[in-house]
């Protein structure tokens, strides 16, 4: 795994796991719902050049990664990271909290599968 993939792990582990807001509910804008059941649900996630969200919380996931992306992350500490992914890309991310920034030049595209029933093992 590539160290900006690490350290957005660590970015996600060090995170609360205090089940904060749902991003699809509290950001409808940049997050839509494209499938759930009882064991999965599925994300897809847009943020245009220079867009921000607000503090949300994510399961246990599967992030896929359909552009290059450059994204600074806000923790609920008020700490911040900023983590560069390349289109094809696929990480697992722990479950936790964060406020993410698009600050990279183009559309910022990923498709994340959120982990039910559980905290999630890696």
């Amino acid at each position: 795994m590539g160290r900006c993939l690490m350290v957005l792990c660590l970015l996600l582990a060090v995170a609360p796991l205090s089940a904060g807001e749902d991003p699809a509910k509290v950001d409808p804008d940049h997050y839509k719902v494209v499938f759930e059941n009882d064991e999965v649900r599925v994300v897809r996630i847009t943020y245009g050049a220079g867009e921000k969200s607000v503090m949300h919380y994510h399961p246990a996931a599967v992030a896929v990664f359909l552009t290059e992306q450059k994204v600074r992350f806000t923790m609920p500490d008020g700490s911040t990271q900023e983590v560069e992914s390349k289109a094809g890309e696929s990480i697992w991310t722990p479950a936790g909290d964060h406020l993410p920034e698009n600050i990279g030049g183009n559309t910022l595209e990923l498709v994340l599968v959120e982990m039910k029933g559980g905290t999630g093992g890696g």
